[in-house]
């Protein structure tokens, strides 16, 4: 439980900070801040004020736990030590094997709810999880004007009109931990092999690059995510700011030097937001192939089964299941759905064949 302490204030709401930016230079920037410009920022804002998702703030770390280390714009995880000051950003967080976090109505002390830079009050935690991170928020950062800074003023542009979008192959899993992540850099690898040049998207989840950097790892030439599209988390959007993510993200990556374009969509089936991603999916028809990631038999099936009834059949299986012959052998025997390996996503030469059918031989000719 936290102490919904305030820190001690000034008399005025809005108090510019002596020497501003060399102490924002000083302060541990988080991930998510990473196409900030911080040359806007003019003072802190304390006071008559309550957070909204994405904002960005300044913090003070009262006591470490789940999250020790934050995340740079680098991808460099940092040692955290009580006292320092970071720059992170507002968000909810859901994720069921750590935690679920709202965004606070104040300004008192809260939460590191994410290595990667997300300030939020942790609700309820996984039993094998710490207790989280305690910070106390030392002032929103705001300009000049007295607007707060938010991660979606550093937004990418949504593009204008009709985007021709090359071929998205969307991985998609039954729960966190499921191998979504390995399965889409292991699709990336593959293609990238046989010569296609991919882009990259992660599509919902909380901020961390973690994702962002393997899919660079595995060749995609650009790998984008939600906080390119301006927010911290995903968690608690409505349908048409998911669409507005997805969009913004599929447009910047429609390009010439992109093939085909890899997603992956956070948490599993049953997830509030991966839900509604996927009808609006079908709806707008953004998806070529579908890839499940499952750890069993029977979430492979079922989620097989939920997928062909939202009108986005599942091409194959893979994920952990995979790795073991017979709940590979059940998946396939009562889906129908081949349950692939990742040797075989990242082979060049079955791949395309796999995902891509007649377009991967045009592409190749």
């Amino acid at each position: 439980m936290i102490k919904h302490i305030m820190p001690n204030l000034p008399s005025s709401h809005l108090t510019p900070a002596n020497n501003l930016l060399t102490r924002l230079r000083q302060a541990r920037a988080a991930f998510t801040t990473r196409n900030v410009n911080f040359a806007e920022a003019h003072a802190l804002k304390r006071r008559g004020i309550a957070p909204r998702p994405g904002d960005l703030v300044l913090a003070e770390i009262v006591d470490l736990g789940q999250h020790p280390r934050l995340e740079n714009h680098a991808g460099r995880r940092g040692q955290l030590y009580v006292g320092d000051e970071v720059i992170v950003a507002y968000g909810n967080r859901y994720a069921p094997d750590q935690f679920e976090a709202m965004v606070p109505a104040h300004l008192g002390a809260c939460h590191l709810a994410a290595g990667g830079g997300v300030a939020s009050e942790v609700l309820v935690r996984h039993a094998r999880m710490r207790p989280a991170t305690d910070i106390r928020p030392i002032g929103l950062i705001a300009r000049k004007s007295g607007s707060v800074m938010n991660l979606a003023d550093f937004a990418l542009p949504a593009p204008a009109g009709k985007t021709d979008v090359p071929p998205v192959i969307a991985v998609v899993g039954s729960s966190m931990n499921a191998g979504k992540t390995t399965s889409a850099a292991g699709i990336i690898h593959g293609l990238t092999r046989a010569g296609f040049k991919v882009g990259a998207a992660k599509l919902t989840g909380t901020g961390s690059g973690g994702d962002l950097w393997t899919m660079r790892d595995a060749g995609a030439i650009t790998a984008l995510d939600f906080t390119d599209a301006g927010h911290a988390s995903t968690y608690m959007l409505d349908p048409a700011e998911l669409a507005t993510i997805t969009e913004t993200l599929l447009g910047n990556l429609a390009r010439p030097d992109h093939d085909i374009i890899v997603v992956e969509i956070a948490d599993g089936l049953f997830q509030r937001e991966t839900a509604m991603l996927l009808a609006e999916a079908r709806v707008r028809g953004w998806f070529r192939s579908v890839i499940f990631a499952a750890g069993d038999a029977m979430s492979a099936c079922h989620g097989a089964a939920m997928l062909a009834d939202m009108g986005l059949p599942a091409t194959a299986i893979t994920g952990l299941i995979s790795i073991s012959p017979l709940a590979a052998r059940e998946a396939e025997h009562v889906s129908g759905v081949p349950v692939v390996s990742l040797g075989l996503l990242r082979d060049p030469v079955q791949v395309p064949k796999l995902l891509l059918g007649e377009f991967a031989q045009g592409v190749a000719a």
